[in-house]
């Protein structure tokens, strides 16, 4: 494993060996060594963040290494410097990346011309450190994610869910996503992911019937803010005590946050599963710093 670009080119293995390693992590947290010592990791961050942005500082640092935090404003990214130019010069300066943006192709571009392990945390295709915590998550709350039901309910194609569904592919989990049709996968991209146990419909009801998990997140992704219209599809697809009625006696809600009560998540839910989802949250330094280690392995 040389980057974690995507959670659709990891392998069933390194899927779980970084569960395996995120646990141990956390079980030794404080006590482990520093893999990263005398590295510079440089976090470039083009969307805003919290969880994202403290977790890596903090992991990079509790594994010996420092962490360089770089917005678009701080590089010449921001005045329309190429990303393969910023990745050369920094291939030759830092020890790895860390990389919060828009495009796919960007992380991937940096990483074929910067030479150096390069993280995806965040674009507008895949989430893959967030999966990952989710999925310490499960196991750390129902043993295990094999013969459980995930509903993913809101945005059918968002970030989140083909993280999700790409997980499901590697992992074999059923997974039942309910989203409007109009935010639904195109069908390209479901012949594509070629997995029999997703399931994709406009029925929130029918998705969280038996299912062990609940996910969800906010319905305007990051960038999207403007699209107040998009919201009025989501009618009817917020996560409440109705909705959950149907779901399995000893289900957990996941929410990545930063939630909107009242939106995607009613208060109540939010509240009543808070430990889980604040769990989950925490989950993102220990999910982190496995995917590092693994990297720095190489």
């Amino acid at each position: 494993m040389k980057h974690l670009l995507s959670i659709e080119q990891l392998s069933d293995d390194e899927i779980g060996w970084l569960i395996d390693s995120a646990a141990h992590l956390k079980a030794t947290r404080g006590r482990g060594g520093q893999p990263l010592a005398g590295q510079t990791w440089a976090l470039i961050f083009t969307k805003s963040s919290t969880r994202t942005r403290v977790s890596f500082e903090v992991g990079i640092r509790e594994l010996g290494g420092f962490p360089m935090f770089l917005s678009k404003n701080d590089i010449q990214l921001g005045r329309g410097e190429l990303i393969k130019d910023t990745a050369r010069v920094l291939g030759r300066m830092v020890h790895g990346a860390v990389i919060r943006t828009y495009a796919q192709s960007d992380v991937v571009q940096f990483a074929a011309y910067s030479g150096i392990p390069t993280i995806n945390a965040l674009t507008d295709d895949e989430h893959p450190c967030q999966i990952l915590a989710d999925l310490l998550t499960i196991r750390e709350k129902l043993g295990t994610w094999e013969n459980r039901k995930i509903a993913f309910i809101g945005d059918g194609f968002s970030n989140m869910t083909r993280s999700w569904m790409w997980a499901a592919k590697h992992l074999g989990f059923e997974l039942a996503v309910a989203s409007p049709p109009a935010c639904q996968p195109p069908a390209e991209f479901l012949a594509q992911l070629d997995a029999p146990n997703v399931s994709v419909s406009d029925d929130p009801q029918v998705a969280v019937s038996g299912a062990h998990v609940i996910n969800t997140d906010v319905w305007l992704s990051m960038g999207q803010e403007d699209q107040k219209e998009k919201e009025l599809e989501f009618a009817g697809f917020q996560v409440n005590a109705e909705l959950l009625t149907n779901a399995a006696k000893d289900h957990i809600v996941l929410h990545c946050l930063p939630a909107y009560r009242g939106k995607e998540i009613s208060e109540e839910i939010l509240e009543l599963h808070a430990d889980t989802i604040f769990q989950q949250a925490e989950n993102r330094l220990h999910a982190q710093k496995a995917v590092l280690v693994a990297l720095v392995k190489q």
